[in-house]
């Protein structure tokens, strides 16, 4: 059955396609997620594409998120990836073409550039679409852009500029001329059957060629743009051929916007998967695998296993140094996980991770682990601890005050919080006081929370509380796991704060007696 409605292989209903939306910024959380660090990763080399603002427009319904996991997966079929890579491919050569036609002073070789870049574009949708045919395409987004390449490519339109193309090349092709060159004058005349001396001299000049010799000629730059001279040939040129060149003139004005809309749109969103199955295959020879989530819009029943930081990942993997990896679950009336701990254990690792995987998910991306089930939120926020800025004229606690109140004003039920080290800067007794009131409100919103705190007394604080923390080596409470497992709080992440504070740590007294 051929496909008429197709619009956008990211977009389900096309109705992002622009983008989402005209050209949306940076959403406040990835700071604190480090989820900048992973976009600007993964759109690193393709900045001709401008992928972020995909990146940005998270998805908010399950149809969507699917959508894009089948068209994911036949790229990773090896003959659909390398189809539209080719694709691609001729398509950067195009506007390579188009971008140095731009810079040419000389109309003539401006249209010439111009009638290169759009016979690359004829030759590359052919040969994208006649490939696609052959293949075994399995997501809805690529059978539909397949149907809609077919009848395109049979259309009276495409049919048209592909030949109208081909019999310009050919006709320019034909255009033979001669330059006489006597001193300072160039004289340029039609070809008339003159004999081409250049194999006669060869021939005259081979039997003193004794093997291999040093070639001395000099490479002359090939410039893009003619001189002086070469304009006045081709200007004799013109006026020796002028119905070819006047062929070039209509032909340049008339098919200014000869890119299709629809094919122009693929070839820049299908970089999105392109790139993010090219930067997770960094991860493969480190044994970190990316899977498919499981996400729902309803359901708040969530795990994953075998999952890590990505932001981190990618840091350590290059240096060859070893990558923690975690799991989660939450299940039933369970909503909040709190994590306590000792500091430097990987508590805010743990939170950057929950809060990129259930992003991530939310673009339709694979995501870092073994497997997870996720659930789709309408919004993503963080209260991780900031500087003091001077401008508010407020001090660390107002201020974190301040910022969660705001959260729990715009949160609803589908919402995400992370709070990392929240209200740190006060005493016990207020963090516990605050933190307990924090904690009341999200359990009455139902919102998705990881609570990173030093305050052990939270993570017992109902039934939709869920303990988490941070470990250490047993015989050498100094050295981190970095592993983060569901069990009760040790009653020791306040006073290990305290100590890290005033250097009384194991690690710290030991250095200060060695000494």
């Amino acid at each position: 059955m051929v496909r008429l409605d197709f619009q956008s292989i990211l977009f389900l209903d096309g109705s992002g396609a622009d983008g989402g939306g005209g050209a949306p910024e940076e959403p406040e959380f990835f700071g604190d997620l480090n989820l900048d660090q992973v976009v600007d990763s993964l759109t690193s080399g393709r900045e001709e594409y401008d992928l972020k603002p995909f990146l940005y427009t998270p998805l908010h319904d399950v149809a969507s998120v699917r959508y894009r996991h089948e068209v994911f997966r036949d790229l990773e079929k090896g003959s659909v990836f390398r189809a539209v890579d080719a694709f691609a491919e001729r398509m950067r050569g195009m506007r390579r073409l188009l971008a140095q036609a731009e810079k040419l002073h000389n109309v003539r070789q401006k249209e010439r550039w111009f009638l290169d870049a759009v016979d690359l574009y004829c030759a590359a949708t052919a040969e994208l679409a006649g490939g696609l045919a052959l293949l075994d395409l399995e997501s809805d987004g690529f059978r539909a852009f397949s149907d809609y390449l077919a009848l395109y490519t049979r259309s009276e339109e495409f049919a048209s500029l592909g030949e109208e193309t081909r019999k310009l090349k050919e006709e320019l092709a034909e255009v033979r001329y001669c330059v006489h060159i006597k001193g300072n004058r160039v004289r340029v005349t039609a070809y008339d059957g003159e004999a081409d001396y250049s194999a006669e001299v060869e021939r005259t000049f081979a039997k003193f060629k004794q093997g291999a010799v040093k070639d001395h000629r000099v490479k002359l730059p090939d410039w893009p743009e003619m001189n002086h001279v070469e304009e006045r040939v081709l200007e004799c040129v013109v006026r020796l051929y002028p119905d070819p060149f006047r062929a070039l003139d209509e032909y340049y004005s008339g098919h200014r916007d000869y890119l299709d809309g629809t094919i122009g749109a693929f070839d820049r969103e299908v970089q999105l998967y392109i790139a993010y199955l090219e930067y997770s295959r960094r991860f493969a020879a480190a044994g970190l695998p990316f899977c498919y989530p499981e996400v729902s819009d309803r359901s708040k029943e969530i795990e994953a296993y075998g999952t890590f930081d990505l932001a981190l990942a990618n840091k350590l993997v290059p240096e060859g140094a070893t990558v923690v990896c975690n799991d989660f679950k939450l299940e039933g009336p369970e909503r909040l996980l709190v994590v306590t701990g000792p500091n430097q254990g990987g508590k805010t690792t743990f939170a950057r991770m929950f809060g990129q995987l259930h992003y991530l998910a939310s673009l339709g991306l694979p995501v870092p682990g073994g497997g997870a089930r996720l659930f789709l939120p309408d919004r993503l926020y963080t209260h991780f601890e900031k500087e003091e800025d001077l401008a508010t004229l407020r001090g660390k606690f107002e201020d974190e005050l301040t910022r969660i109140h705001a959260i729990l004003q715009e949160a609803t039920s589908d919402s995400i919080i992370i709070m990392n080290e929240s209200f740190a800067s006060t005493t016990l007794m207020d963090a516990r006081f605050v933190g307990t009131k924090v904690i009341a409100q999200i359990e009455k919103l139902g919102s998705l929370c990881v609570y990173v705190t030093f305050v052990d007394e939270l993570a017992s604080h109902s039934e939709a509380t869920v303990s988490m923390a941070s470990t250490v080596v047993p015989h050498n409470p100094a050295e981190r796991t970095y592993k983060v497992v569901r069990k009760p709080a040790d009653g020791l992440a306040y006073a290990a704060a305290i100590a890290e504070k005033y250097g009384l740590t194991y690690e710290s007294v030991r250095r200060r007696v060695a000494r």
